[in-house]
């Protein structure tokens, strides 16, 4: 193989690249989302097609993408640009559902980071709802967006901006990889310091009963079944391309299979920690109002910001359980946007060929200025709302439904992505892993977007107004398609990661006829 033209930075060994990884897959949704749809879902019952949607479709999936990104050394459009040049708008779209993401993110850390501060004094009051609502967030009585900002949000995102851009700027292993390495045990100490103290409050039993407790007979509900595997898929960050360029910074010889197992049950580990710790502190707001715990129990944002703001009115050591929350929540969004924007700045970087800091001013500084002039106003919660639930569930499953049918079917691309990771990973993979990435995934995302889509089309979305949902919702689902298939036709730089830096070819290609041929990394195409 040929020396790289242009040397692509990578992450200094594969413990930098795991932890990197993880950064990315803990996020909210594992504190926020998990808990309760185990809850929903038959409780304890709820781990057996969880444990069945990790091993089927999770994991496989990291393997698919790890590939991708390790083998064509690039960011998603360059990766599977590579892989075929009809394939390119696949990875501008998930460059696209990710920078969607990013930009809302960044909102939700700037409410987690005033929190944090609000819980030593709990500066929210009698009415945790009231002040969320009124008095922080200021949440106007219109959805149409306007420039109304709110200081205590505008002023957060602003520092979180900052520091996220700083971080991207030094480059993978000093920024990417020596952050999550310093958050993520950070992270775990703090909200296993939680867990301990939720333990020990009065009804934590009582809450930790309800989460655990079996009821079996859900296991023969199909939705029950589909709730498993798109938590697993959301909760993984795959589909959207971060897993992809992570990969692409991974050195030549990389146990790939390894690196996926440890990801996926260290997020799933941590989940399960996550409804450890809710449910311990659900189960004392219950016995303190003398409730079930059903009638407390919610997720997202509501349960964030409302519920446990109430619960620390009334529990012993509140202040100090609050900073460990709203701090975990800091800790797990932040090291989630810094990966999301990677996504997006690694794409036009290696499109252009513009070094790191140039790259990350104008990408990162375009995504933190429409961060900031959508999402510290008070028209940003509706906004962020229905970006969240559009994106969600049309962006990111509709993407990865899209790659595996095109790499899969069409372009019969699994068999070289197997043998390139069976080259260097320790745990082979084979028949089944092509099986499972070519029919299971697909068909159980499938149905998840067709459900979605006759779920918005037919009921809305919690009552917006039909042009809001249309611009937003339809409208912005849309246009990461659109945007997706313009960029691809846009030429590639003679400086661009496509031209200057070379594939690890540990397995020779397949033209997809069962021939071999050689790698070539020209405008046309790289076939994989």
């Amino acid at each position: 193989m040929a020396a790289d033209t242009r040397k692509r930075q990578s992450f200094g060994g594969r413990s930098a690249f795991i932890f990197a990884a993880v950064g990315s897959a803990v996020g909210l949704g594992n504190i926020w989302r998990f808990p309760y749809q185990a809850y929903e879902n038959g409780g304890g019952a709820f781990l057996i097609p969880y444990l069945v949607a990790l091993l089927t479709a999770g994991i496989p999936y990291l393997i698919y993408e790890f590939a991708i990104g390790h083998r064509f050394r690039g960011s998603a459009p360059v990766s599977y640009r590579r892989i075929h040049r009809a394939a390119e708008p696949i990875g501008w779209w998930q460059v696209g559902v990710a920078a969607v993401i990013t930009i809302y993110y960044a909102a939700i850390i700037g409410w987690s980071l005033s929190y944090t501060f609000f819980a030593f004094t709990k500066a929210w009051g009698d009415d945790p709802e009231t002040f969320m609502m009124s008095d922080y967030l200021q949440v106007s009585d219109t959805v149409a967006p306007g420039l109304d900002f709110v200081p205590g949000v505008l002023f957060p995102m602003i520092l979180i901006w900052v520091i996220v851009l700083a971080i991207l700027a030094t480059g993978v292993q000093k920024g990417l990889g020596r952050v999550s390495q310093i958050f993520i045990p950070i992270l775990l100490l703090a909200f296993g310091a939680l867990v301990i103290i939720a333990l020990t409050l009065p009804g934590a039993a009582t809450g930790l009963n309800a989460f655990f407790t079996p009821d079996f007979s859900a296991l023969l509900d199909a939705s029950v079944w589909i709730a498993a595997y798109t938590q697993i898929f959301f909760s993984l960050s795959i589909g959207f391309g971060i897993m992809v360029t992570y990969a692409s910074y991974m050195k030549r010889r990389t146990n790939l299979t390894g690196s996926a197992f440890t990801v996926g049950f260290a997020n799933s580990s941590f989940e399960i920690l996550c409804g450890i710790g809710v449910f311990a502190t659900l189960g004392f707001m219950a016995s303190n109002l003398g409730v079930g715990v059903d009638e407390v129990a919610t997720q997202g944002i509501g349960l964030a910001f409302v519920v446990f703001p109430t619960i620390l009115n009334a529990a012993p050591m509140g202040n100090l359980l609050g900073v460990l929350f709203f701090g975990s929540l800091v800790i797990a969004g932040f090291t989630s946007v810094v990966s999301l924007s990677e996504v997006v700045i690694a794409a036009v970087a290696d499109k252009t060929g513009w070094s790191r800091v140039p790259s990350t001013l104008v990408v990162g500084g375009a995504l933190a200025t429409l961060s900031i002039l959508f999402f510290s106003t008070t028209t940003g919660l509706s906004l962020l709302d229905t970006t969240d639930a559009f994106v969600n569930a049309i962006g990111i499953a509709g993407a990865a439904v899209v790659a595996l049918v095109v790499v899969g079917w069409v372009l019969r691309r699994l068999r070289p992505m197997s043998d390139h990771v069976n080259a260097i990973s320790n745990i082979k993979v084979g028949g089944l892993f092509r099986f499972l990435l070519g029919g299971v995934t697909p068909v159980v995302l499938a149905v998840l977007v067709a459900q979605k889509l006759i779920e918005f089309a037919t009921e809305g979305y919690e009552g917006y107004p039909g042009w809001f949902l249309g611009v937003f919702g339809w409208g912005m689902s849309a246009s990461l398609i659109v945007g997706a298939v313009l960029l691809s036709f846009i030429p590639w730089h003679g400086r661009s990661a496509l031209h200057t830096q070379h594939t690890h070819e540990d397995v020779a290609p397949d033209d997809g006829d069962g021939t071999e041929t050689n790698s070539s990394n020209d405008e046309s195409e790289v076939q994989a």
